[in-house]
């Protein structure tokens, strides 16, 4: 049976390694497991002590996915046999995960190729140094399975331009790579068959003389995204955010997903996002709109923190589990939603997700 995580060294010019770490389940796209979890967390811990280890680099089997996010069907088990407590177990270990890659003493390099989505981009959006190539599709597709934007999403979508987080969240749209570096959720557009060319050019490099280690990565990065440049996308994010500015401007929810649901443009990309609003949770579109409220100025612990008690309790509420049976389970598509719409939500349900369902100690 093959490893859930593969781990390779490349040893630089200096001696020192420069460590990758590649999820393994191309089947499931490297969907993120708790197997998964347990293997990279105490590597990462023991590398950010080890001298030898220069910098690590996060990147998935295969061509199509980096990561196409949490382990969901493991869940919809912890939900429908009666046990929450393993779902806590996942989560607790995902976002610890995520934060220590946010705050992780050494150079981590995410290689977000392919499908990043959900918790993707949990991993992806800590990293210091974030590739997207002509192949990333990258998105936050959680109200479509009656979930939330989670894995610090609170954190990265309140700082986007503009309401483009708030549109993206209700949304799930797809960003490519010029999204992504747009948005704030890449730092550099590179060729996925660059990849091989990139790893031997790090070896290779002088990291001694770069005067830090990120500089030297930092550098050899931005050859590779001159070379690459003329096989990006345009960003479609950009090109459309005055309309994603119009569209979420808005007095409440309701108005804001009448707007949404509305939109009667010609760009393909803009009414497959109003699709899907359709088509999404409304106790999870109204819960997101709180939740992206509600972190505006959270420190990044306490957003984790927060979606933390979230995750919980979504785990516990009947809505995540109805959403992954319908998608992933029976596949007939068909929700059975709590609400209606979005006006429908009671206030008070919608409160009950930012309760700790923990007995208090």
């Amino acid at each position: 049976m093959e490893q859930a995580v593969v781990f390779t060294e490349h040893t630089l010019g200096d001696g020192r390694l420069l460590i990758v770490a590649r999820l393994n389940a191309p089947r499931n796209l490297n969907a993120l497991s708790l197997e998964m979890i347990r293997m990279l967390r105490p590597k990462l811990d023991s590398w950010a002590d080890d001298p030898q280890v220069a910098a690590v680099w996060l990147e998935g089997t295969d061509d199509k996915a980096f990561c196409a996010g949490g382990d969901v069907l493991a869940l919809y088990r912890a939900m429908t046999e009666g046990k929450p407590a393993d779902g806590d177990t996942f989560f607790v270990e995902e976002y610890s995960l995520d934060q220590l890659i946010h705050t992780y003493p050494k150079p981590v390099i995410a290689w977000g190729n392919g499908i990043v989505m959900g918790g993707g981009l949990g991993l992806m959006a800590g990293a210091d140094f974030r590739i997207a190539t002509e192949n990333s599709h990258l998105a936050m597709p959680e109200v479509g399975i009656g979930l939330f934007p989670d894995v610090g999403a609170g954190w990265f979508l309140n700082r986007m331009s503009g309401r483009t987080g708030l549109f993206l969240g209700l949304t799930g749209a797809a960003m490519n790579a010029a999204d992504a570096v747009f948005l704030g959720l890449a730092d550099r557009c590179i060729s996925h068959g660059e990849r091989d060319a990139v790893l031997a050019a790090l070896t290779e490099a002088d990291w001694r003389s770069a005067g830090s280690d990120k500089a030297a990565i930092n550098h050899t990065l931005r050859e590779f995204e001159h070379k690459s440049s003329a096989q990006m996308p345009e960003s479609v994010v950009r090109k459309n955010f005055d309309v994603i500015q119009q569209l979420t401007d808005a007095d409440n929810k309701v108005e804001l997903i009448k707007k949404l649901k509305g939109y009667r443009g010609d760009e393909p990309w803009l009414q497959k996002a109003a699709k899907n609003v359709a088509k999404g949770s409304p106790g999870s579109i109204a819960l997101f709109c709180e939740q992206l409220q509600r972190s505006r100025h959270l420190s990044l612990a306490e957003v984790f923190e927060q979606e933390l008690v979230m995750a919980a309790n979504a785990l516990r509420a009947g809505e995540f589990a109805e959403g992954v049976r319908a998608l992933l389970v029976d596949k007939d598509r068909q929700p059975r939603w709590r609400y209606s719409t979005v006006a429908d939500v009671d206030p008070a349900w919608t409160h009950h997700f930012f309760v700790p369902p923990w007995p208090k100690k």
